[in-house]
């Protein structure tokens, strides 16, 4: 496990590798919220070892876990304005669109209400980093409008690691869900990207 765990924070494209993708330095009383559905609850494990909990561990950060089960995109769309205003967040890591990959859902329709989420934290000067949700296909990738809205943008993305985490079948609970390893794969990859954008 540590192994793999090892060759993905290698291998995977973390960042988009623009200067501009680099943040400004989380202070100590900074507050990330983990915006997102059950891969933000952390469904296959427990909420002490979801991926949030464990990332708090590691940056030594409030990480504020928001998220719920079985909610598309447009459903988060809604929700997102009053956690931001709940939260207050200094930074936000955006992990969401799974259920509409899942359910077949309009890409187009996907892209534009995380589009719309990006434009909400922006609009409060609150940076975003993308975590790429993979398309509904065996061992698939990324779906390609994350990398389209990172570059558009210009957001720290956290491209394959998903995807790659999703293809070890002993990181995950199910099909769709990691397991306590899996999540904390999960953690381990959205820290290292922190760190080399300079947040941490």
């Amino acid at each position: 496990m540590k192994r793999f765990v090892a060759l993905a924070l290698v291998s995977l494209s973390l960042l988009t590798g623009c200067s501009s993708d680099q943040l400004d330095p989380l202070g100590r009383n900074a507050v990330i919220l983990a915006f997102g559905d059950s891969l933000t609850v952390g469904v296959g494990t427990s909420e002490q070892q979801n991926y949030p909990a464990v990332l708090s561990q590691l940056t030594d950060r409030q990480v504020v876990a928001s998220g719920v089960s079985g909610e598309v995109s447009s459903q988060g769309l809604q929700r997102l304005p009053g956690e931001l205003e709940r939260v207050r967040p200094d930074l936000l890591i955006l992990l969401h669109g799974g259920n509409d990959i899942l359910r077949n859902g309009s890409a187009q329709t996907l892209e534009q209400n995380l589009e719309a989420m990006i434009n909400l934290a922006q609009a409060k000067d609150i940076p975003v980093v993308l975590v790429g949700v993979p398309e509904k296909r065996l061992f698939s990738d990324a779906a390609p409008l994350y990398s389209e809205l990172a570059e558009r943008h210009d957001l720290v993305f956290i491209e394959d690691l998903l995807a790659d985490l999703l293809r070890e079948s002993s990181m995950k609970s199910d099909a769709v869900h990691l397991n306590e390893q899996g999540y904390r794969a999960l953690a381990q990859g959205i820290h290292q990207a922190l760190q080399d954008a300079g947040a941490l």
